[in-house]
């Protein structure tokens, strides 16, 4: 059965203040960021530019501020930049000043890596370069007036699905590879799961550009459901919004990845913060925040449902075999089809 999760008993705090207080870009300027070299045994100084996909920001923000409580991190500022993941990559490599990298899916770190701005061991640590995971779910309007139990529902005939454009969002292509996977563990053929993301994109009425904005158009009053990251259908209930979530029985493990670039100006301070995201009071934060964390033995981990077919992206390969498949723009890929069968962009 499928796993359905009402309102929890978080803060409720408005939407829109939420996401108006964490506004896309922000931080310090580089005067303020200029911090004094007498910080006692330890500490280290100077501004961190860290950039990372939209979801996360909420969580970032508190675990920048745990780490300017430690003696090593009390000198050192932040200045911060959010967006579609795959944006954001693009725009690392293109030259916007980054220390510390964090994106919802591994291509958008390997293109740093080809790039020559993050080192191709980024991913040797104990975690394998992940810091938190999460699960595709399905989120609904308070008491599930659809009756949303799990993927074969989302193609009623009576019912809008709301998920962003794979071609911009990092988190659109989780969702579509749950999906994929999801009538593969169904016992369906290739072919028919192809068929299945036809006729699913029928029902989806329009296309944001990242998860975040997906949230905002769902919470805003349209569609029935959103397909979305866990993590995020949470932090819409901490929000207040009154939303519940499926975890369907078969679902994608979401893992999402970090690292700190190769030509960062604050290495230290960089390299730093990077392992201070594994310390327990980290991982709590990132918990808090409604993801599942990679470290054993944090706090609340123990509250997420697990699904009855949970698969990875290993099922389809990995990540350069999926997104040959699905999302190459230059190919016939499975996407690509599909979006411009819609009239739908598939350019970067």
């Amino acid at each position: 059965m499928s796993i359905r999760i009402t309102r929890k008993g978080w803060l409720a705090i408005p939407l829109a203040f939420l996401l108006l207080a964490t506004a896309a870009c922000g931080g310090d300027d580089d005067d303020d960021a200029k911090a004094d070299d007498g910080g006692g045994s330890g500490a280290l100084s100077g501004n961190i530019n860290l950039v990372a996909y939209s979801t996360p920001q909420e969580a970032y923000k508190e675990i920048e501020a745990a780490f300017q409580q430690t003696d090593e991190g009390k000198d050192v500022k932040f200045t911060e930049s959010f967006g579609p993941s795959g944006d954001q990559s693009r725009a690392v490599e293109a030259g916007q000043p980054a220390d510390y990298v964090g994106f919802s899916l591994e291509p958008d770190i390997t293109r740093l890596v080809k790039a020559g701005l993050v080192a191709d061991d980024w991913n040797k640590n104990d975690y394998k370069g992940q810091v938190t995971n999460s699960v595709v779910v399905l989120a609904v309007r308070k008491g599930n007036p659809k009756d949303i139990e799990g993927w074969d529902d989302l193609i009623k005939d009576d019912v809008e699905v709301i998920t962003p454009n794979p071609f911009q969002s990092g988190g659109a292509m989780w969702n579509i590879l749950a999906a994929y996977g999801a009538q593969l563990e169904q016992g369906k053929s290739e072919d028919e799961a192809k068929d299945y993301l036809k006729e699913l994109f029928d029902h989806v009425p329009v296309q944001d550009e990242s998860a975040r904005k997906a949230l905002q158009t769902f919470t805003g009053g349209k569609g029935d459901v959103l397909i979305a990251y866990e993590n995020e259908a949470i932090f819409a209930q901490q929000a207040g919004e009154d939303i519940e979530y499926v975890v369907p029985d078969q679902t994608i493990l979401i893992e999402n990845p970090i690292a700190v670039t190769s030509n960062s100006e604050n290495p230290d301070a960089a390299q730093a913060f990077a392992e201070y995201v594994y310390t327990p009071e980290a991982q709590e934060i990132f918990v808090k925040n409604g993801y599942r964390p990679v470290v054993d033995g944090i706090e609340g981990a123990d509250e997420f449902p697990t699904p009855e077919k949970l698969f990875d992206i290993t099922k389809f390969g990995g990540w350069s075999d999926a997104k040959a498949k699905f999302f190459d723009p230059e190919s016939d890929s499975i996407m690509k089809v599909i979006e411009e069968d819609l009239g739908v962009a598939t350019s970067k």
